[in-house]
C-alpha cells in the first residue's frame, strides 16, 4: 500500500469531507477521490461511504493500521535524519501558551553552556506537538491545556511531565460586564460569544457543551488574540498570566496546565534542558 494514498485516506476519515482534505492535502478535490479509489482498488473493498462521508468496516480496520504506520515512517525518517546530523542538535517544540520567561530563560542559559549547538524553536498547536515528540521530529515538547485541578493532559502518549500550573481565566475586555466576577463557571456563558483559536486555545477543548464562536482566529500570535478579545469580537480562556491588559475571571474548577514530551533519541541537550525546566 502506498503511504501516500494512506495519508489521504487517514486524512479523509479525520475531516469526514473529501473538500476538507483536498483543502488541507493541498491537492484538488478530484485527485483525492482518485486517490481513494485507487486504494480501495488494490484492498478490493469499499473504505469509505460517499455521503456522508463515513468509514466502512473494512475502513475502520485500515485507520487503525494506516494511523500507526504513517506514525512510524515518520519516526524512521527522523531517527535516520538524526544519525547522519551533526552532533549537539535541539529542536523544541511548543503550544504559544507554553512559551514563558522560564522557558526563554532555560534555552538560554543551555545555549549559552560550552559546545557547539545547532537549535531551532517550532511554535505550532498541540497536535502538532505531540506529533512531532513521538515521531522524534523535535526533540522536546513543552504543550498547554485546560484541566480540571490536579488532572493530567489528556495527551495521546504517556510520559508526559508536568512543569507548570497557572489559574484558568476568562479573558474580557475592560468595562466588560463580567470584568465586576470574582469568578465564573463557563457552563453559565452559554450566551456569550467566543473566539475560536485551534492553535492557542482550541475552544474545542473547553470542558462544557453549548459555547457558541463568533469568530474563529487561525494563527498563533497571542497578541493577536488578546486584541481581537479587547476588540469586543469574543472572550477565551487564557492561564492567568497571559491576559495583558485585559481582565481574567479566574475559571471554577479549571485550571491551566503544562508538560514537557521528550522525543524518542532525544540528544544530551534536551535532557539538560528538561533538567532546567524542572528545577526552575
Amino acid at each position: 500500500m502506498d503511504p501516500h494514498l494512506l495519508r489521504t485516506f487517514v486524512t479523509v476519515a479525520e475531516t469526514g469531507s473529501f473538500s476538507a482534505a483536498a483543502e488541507r492535502l493541498n491537492f484538488t478535490q478530484s485527485a483525492v477521490s482518485q486517490q481513494i479509489a485507487a486504494l480501495e482498488a488494490d484492498l478490493g473493498t469499499p473504505l469509505l461511504t460517499r455521503r456522508p462521508v463515513t468509514l466502512t468496516p473494512a475502513g475502520e480496520r485500515l485507520h487503525r493500521h494506516a494511523t500507526l504506520i504513517l506514525v512510524r515512517l515518520e519516526a524512521a525518517r527522523a531517527d535516520v535524519t538524526r544519525a547522519v546530523a551533526p552532533p549537539g542538535r535541539l529542536i523544541v517544540g511548543l503550544t504559544p501558551l507554553a512559551w514563558t520567561r522560564r522557558v526563554a530563560a532555560a534555552l538560554a542559559r543551555i545555549r549559552a553552556e560550552p559546545g557547539r549547538l545547532r537549535s531551532r524553536v517550532l511554535v505550532a498547536g498541540r497536535d502538532r506537538i505531540v506529533a512531532a515528540a513521538v515521531t522524534g521530529e523535535i526533540d522536546l515538547g513543552i504543550v498547554d491545556g485546560f484541566t480540571a485541578p490536579s488532572d493530567p493532559l489528556p495527551l495521546p502518549e504517556a510520559g508526559a511531565v508536568g512543569i507548570a500550573e497557572d489559574t484558568a481565566v476568562v479573558a474580557v475586555p475592560a468595562g466588560h460586564p463580567l470584568a465586576r466576577r470574582t469568578t465564573v463557571n463557563l457552563a453559565d456563558l452559554v450566551d456569550a460569544y467566543w473566539i475560536d483559536a485551534p492553535e492557542v486555545t482550541p475552544f474545542a477543548r473547553l470542558p462544557v457543551d453549548g459555547l457558541r464562536a463568533g469568530l474563529r482566529y487561525d494563527g498563533a500570535d497571542v497578541a493577536i488574540l488578546r486584541g481581537l478579545i479587547a476588540a469586543g469580537h469574543g472572550l477565551a480562556v487564557l492561564p492567568a498570566k497571559a491576559v495583558g491588559e485585559l481582565t481574567g475571571i479566574p475559571v471554577l474548577q479549571l485550571t491551566h496546565r503544562v508538560e514537557l514530551l521528550r522525543g524518542p533519541g532525544a540528544e544530551a541537550p534536551a535532557a539538560r534542558l528538561s533538567e532546567l525546566l524542572a528545577a526552575l
